[in-house]
């Protein structure tokens, strides 16, 4: 899909998340986890590749590897992060300051989610479901972006994490990712007012 495509998905699927309660997001989250957690293999797999491909590459440094591997220990901390954020109180929905005017009209300012929130990092692929929890959390509907060295890791936590969503019959475009890896599409998300 070309990323105006995943824009236009994106904007499409804020209905449904505006429309879910504090409850259901929490569960859906918690479902995101067991499915990281259940496709473990496949992220390692992913992650694999994108390791050897990086180091046969010899551009990144040692330490930039290691942050792009992702091991048994590693995902445990992945399921553990997005279970933490499930336990965070709700920042939607909030009263964040209340008036009452002179005629008894009351007037109330509420946090809402931002709406599609695009996030653009680098190769550390744990990143991807942090980034993705947070913004779910916050009742928004999440563009990721990585960086191309951890791309195939990224496919695979995304995919897992759309395994829980549609656990609790929300749509997968909840939580997308960028396939274009180049600077242009960076641009194109960094431009894309309205969406």
């Amino acid at each position: 899909m070309t990323t105006h495509e995943i824009l236009l998905g994106a904007r499409a699927a804020l209905p449904a998340i505006n429309a879910a309660d504090s409850e259901t997001l929490d569960r859906a989250l918690i479902y995101m986890a067991e499915a990281v957690d259940a496709h473990r293999a496949e992220i390692l797999a992913a992650n694999a590749l994108d390791t050897e491909a990086a180091e046969k590459e010899g551009k990144i440094s040692a330490v930039m590897i290691d942050r792009l591997r992702l091991d048994d220990k590693r995902i445990d901390g992945v399921c553990a992060g997005i279970r933490d954020v499930a336990a965070l109180p709700s920042p939607v929905g909030k009263v964040l300051s209340e008036v009452v005017r002179p005629n008894g009209l009351t007037i109330r300012k509420i946090s809402v989610g931002i709406g599609v929130i695009a996030i653009i990092y680098e190769s550390r692929p744990n990143v991807t479901s942090d980034a993705a929890a947070l913004s779910f959390k916050a009742g928004s509907v999440s563009l990721l972006r990585s960086g191309k060295e951890a791309y195939n890791s990224a496919v695979a936590i995304v995919k897992a994490l759309r395994a829980g969503l549609k656990s609790v019959g929300l749509p997968e475009n909840l939580i997308n990712l960028i396939e274009d890896t180049s600077r242009a599409s960076a641009n194109e998300l960094m431009t894309a007012v309205g969406y």
